[in-house]
């Protein structure tokens, strides 16, 4: 297990032209690697023939959060130009933000729409914390998403290198996506079209929890060894109806990390809501989950550490070498791997 323990184990080279940098449409087209634990058998098929490998008694859970317009481009009093990207509320009046551009404490950024942002804290991780203000008065978290509707960008991640477009508004999004708060998709759900996810809701029991997605699942794993990383936190809520799967023994697939994040923080600390900080890896494996559906994450990251929690570092890697042998596209817009 001591090759676990170093985040320099969990890297892996992509070649060049790997990244999806838009989805395939219909979403279902995209690939499945389906592995089976118990066979050691690798299916190679393609998303819409996910429901003849799940299990038939499978609950299925979704994560149903809703990605809102966090990336905003406005100006420093100088005139110079900055980029924010909201991350998440604090509180009533403050946000966790990200800025591109040099800041100050007290300095106020203007955003079209009469938006403005009053730089409150600087923190040491590189984040800022901010109050937002529209003509002056304090404008609530509902009042600014949908003000973000109008003025803000869709978050792609950085790895895409391009600027949103008006079709990932809805590529971006799951069908499903219900409570405005995501600065990232919950990428494995994009790959459901209405007619797949109908059948799915015909043959199983789906359930939804909701997890933010936050800016820190990109943060890269810098420490030497895993566990010195420290984990961002992201908030969660999870619905009574939901809780009596979970504390079930009815076999689980969760649809992305997140989900599975949710469910092992509940199989964990039996918190219905609050922040989830939850890092999943080889030392830390899942109590809950029995199926995972997820897509193809980032070298060093902790997503692909969450996998190798439920498959070990070895495995994973074998997985991925096999994927990009395939020719599988990589990453938010790329394919899937469902693991029985």
């Amino acid at each position: 297990m001591s090759d676990e323990r170093f985040t320099k184990n969990y890297d892996y080279h992509l070649p060049e032209g790997y990244i999806a940098t838009s989805p395939v449409h219909p979403r279902d087209s995209a690939k499945l690697l389906v592995y089976d634990r118990k066979s050691g058998t690798i299916t190679h098929t393609t998303f819409a023939h996910l429901l003849e490998f799940v299990p038939s008694a499978c609950d299925v859970l979704l994560n149903d959060t809703r990605v809102i317009k966090a990336r905003l481009f406005g100006t420093k009093p100088t005139g110079g130009a900055v980029e924010l990207l909201l991350n998440k509320p604090l509180d009533a009046t403050r946000y966790l933000v990200l800025i591109r551009g040099k800041v100050k404490i007290g300095m106020k950024l203007s955003f079209e729409a009469n938006l403005t942002a009053t730089v409150e804290k600087l923190n040491e991780d590189g984040s800022r914390e901010v109050s937002f203000s529209q003509a002056d008065e304090a404008i609530s978290f509902e009042a600014l998403v949908l003000l973000l509707d109008t003025i803000g960008h869709i978050p792609l991640p950085p790895y895409m290198q391009r600027d949103d477009e008006q079709t990932d508004e809805r590529d971006y999004q799951s069908l499903f996506a219900k409570h405005a708060g995501a600065v990232a998709a919950p990428t494995a759900s994009l790959h459901f079209t209405p007619q797949l996810l109908d059948a799915l809701k015909a043959r199983h029991q789906t359930h939804t929890v909701t997890l933010h997605v936050g800016a820190g699942t990109f943060k890269p794993v810098e420490s030497e060894e895993i566990l010195d990383h420290p984990m961002h936190s992201e908030y969660f809520h999870i619905s009574p109806r939901t809780v009596e799967v979970l504390k079930s023994d009815r076999p689980i697939l969760a649809v992305g990390t997140t989900v599975t994040r949710t469910i092992e923080e509940y199989a964990r600390s039996h918190k219905t809501q609050g922040e989830c900080s939850l890092f999943l890896n080889p030392y830390n494996p899942p109590k809950r989950v029995t199926h995972l559906l997820t897509n193809f994450h980032l070298p060093k990251s902790t997503l692909i550490m969450l996998v190798s929690a439920f498959i070990g570092r070895e495995q994973t890697l074998k997985l991925y070498a096999e994927a990009i042998e395939h020719h599988y596209r990589f990453f938010s817009y790329g394919d899937a791997m469902l693991i029985l």
